[in-house]
């Protein structure tokens, strides 16, 4: 479903601009056909075609006719696509963040409030900086100890 959606609103909003340069073309064309001047050799007539302006309008008017509707449709359902993926990145973050913690205090239980930091990272599946990153936040939160031991490893002592 949200192929179908993208593919619309990328035909949409291409529909709609080339429609709407059709439009400014067709100006433009217009504006310098007008200019230049026609000096016709003595003894020739010039014609214009019967019906130029009249399709230099129609033309100017339906590329605007069909161009807007269609750029801003494909632009509304662009900017949905785009609040919705928002709206579902910060949902799957808030879950990952929830599911961290309660990984974290399952973790201080076990542990009699005793973590270590690559304890913590093998367990929670973290990348080691961020699981350092997290453990001091959270150290710092609750008012931890840390030890350090001969090996120079650092354990988080907290009041469970």
């Amino acid at each position: 479903m949200k192929t179908a959606e993208k593919l619309a609103a990328g035909w949409l909003l291409t529909l709609g601009f080339m429609f709407l340069a059709i439009s400014v073309s067709e100006v433009i064309y217009k504006s310098e056909r007008s200019s230049i001047p026609i000096y016709p050799v003595e003894g020739e007539r010039v014609f214009a075609p019967p019906n130029a302006d009249q399709e230099s309008k129609d033309t100017i008017v339906g590329g605007i006719i069909f161009g807007v509707p269609s750029a801003i449709l494909g632009s509304w359902l662009a900017l949905g696509l785009y609040k919705q993926s928002r709206q579902e990145k910060k949902a799957l973050k808030q879950q990952n963040t929830q599911q961290l913690q309660a990984r974290f205090y399952q973790m201080l239980l076990q542990n009699q409030g005793r973590l270590t930091l690559l304890g913590f990272a093998m367990e929670s599946q973290l990348p080691a900086a961020e699981a350092k990153k997290y453990l001091d936040e959270k150290a710092k939160e609750f008012n931890a100890n840390f030890q350090v031991n001969e090996e120079g490893a650092v354990s988080y002592h907290f009041d469970v």
